[in-house]
């Protein structure tokens, strides 16, 4: 059964079509990768999944439920975890404080929430050295693990990604999408947008996105 769906979305920018009519279901224990051209609307159709915009028609169904009758609040910080292609760390914390952070916003009750934060970072490939460092003195790909754990820290359901291994080399992007698998192997329904055909060939399905065309009017 899908855990999250797109029943006949529509959105514009304006009077610019960017997203027509599109359904389609996500399931748990699965990565997916939406790809298409620049303009077609991939960050845009993850933004509506999060629930930061919302279509000009159609549904998002959580479980079935349509997401306009959840919380928004308690949609994005209980249900799903958003790992921004700019990481959106607090530069001036440590990567454990940015992970505590989080639990806090999410309302999650841990009797020792930094041991938890060290767990989480430890299974992405963080020792604790690491996760004691202000995140500007870590490296690009240790800063994408932080998000990702950041993200991990109230134990979501589903994982989106905007272009999650875009500005790292070869083999720590292979090391980013081994998380992601094993991530999808424990249950989870993890969503990425990126343009690597290497990334898409990793993932279980891809949901290709099409740039809508606009007749100039005469």
């Amino acid at each position: 059964m899908a855990i999250l769906s797109l029943k006949n979305i529509c959105f514009s920018y304006d009077s610019t079509p960017v997203l027509d009519n599109l359904s389609y279901d996500f399931e748990k224990g699965k990565i997916y990768c939406i790809v298409g051209k620049s303009g077609a609307g991939k960050t845009t159709l993850l933004s509506i999944l999060s629930g930061l915009a919302s279509p000009k028609s159609g549904s998002i169904l959580y479980n079935d439920k349509d997401i306009k009758k959840i919380d928004k609040y308690k949609f994005r910080s209980k249900y799903i975890g958003v790992i921004f292609q700019s990481f959106n760390l607090l530069t001036k914390f440590t990567a454990a404080e940015n992970v505590m952070l989080s639990m806090d916003i999410a309302g999650t009750k841990k009797i020792n929430k930094k041991q938890k934060a060290l767990s989480l970072l430890e299974s992405v490939g963080l020792n604790e050295d690491e996760a004691n460092r202000r995140v500007l003195k870590l490296s690009g790909g240790q800063q994408q693990r932080v998000a990702i754990a950041r993200a991990l820290s109230y134990d979501p359901e589903i994982i989106l990604a905007d272009e999650p291994t875009g500005n790292l080399d070869g083999d720590t992007q292979n090391e980013i999408m081994a998380i992601f698998k094993d991530l999808a192997a424990s249950g989870k329904c993890v969503i990425l947008v990126s343009h690597s055909p290497q990334v898409a060939k990793m993932c279980d399905e891809c949901y290709e996105l099409k740039k809508i065309t606009v007749k100039s009017k005469k």
